[in-house]
């Protein structure tokens, strides 16, 4: 079973914006990180994409608690939100596509989703969420663009 909807718990009451910018916390490196996350294959110019990033293993495997979570409206078949101030280190994306614009993950009885899903590094579903090991990808200081294809 998929169970994405620990993700859509997280994210709820999230204010959707076409592009928005998160602030940062405390950073420990000198020369904190940009990352720029770009969603491509959006095929219903509806809703939200709603993202929660993690920084370390534990927390993305075992549905933790995200570094950073947001959310950004889709208008047409792309959709770019940007996080400052990350310490340069591995990070992962879960994120799923929120057509209706209501804040969960529409599943089926079984919990399986119903609306279209991703990871970054476009990992595949491994009997739930894509692994870490798939997912993770390394942030250095400065700026970073990812992409990431809703499926």
């Amino acid at each position: 079973m998929l169970k994405l909807i620990t993700l859509a718990t997280a994210l709820t009451g999230i204010a959707a914006a076409s592009a928005i910018t998160v602030p940062a916390a405390a950073s420990t490196a000198d020369t904190p990180a940009a990352l720029e996350v770009a969603f491509e294959g959006i095929e219903s110019p509806t809703g939200q994409i709603m993202l929660s990033v993690f920084d370390n293993e534990a927390a993305h495997d075992a549905d933790g608690k995200p570094v950073r979570v947001a959310a950004v409206a889709v208008e047409g078949d792309r959709a770019v939100v940007r996080f400052e101030g990350l310490a340069p280190g591995s990070y992962a994306i879960k994120t799923f596509h929120d057509v209706d614009g209501n804040g969960e993950m529409a599943t089926n009885p079984f919990g399986m989703p119903l609306e279209p899903f991703a990871f970054s590094n476009n990992a595949k579903p491994e009997g739930g969420p894509a692994r870490w090991q798939a997912a993770h990808f390394t942030v250095t200081a400065g700026a970073n663009a990812v992409s990431i294809t809703i499926q």
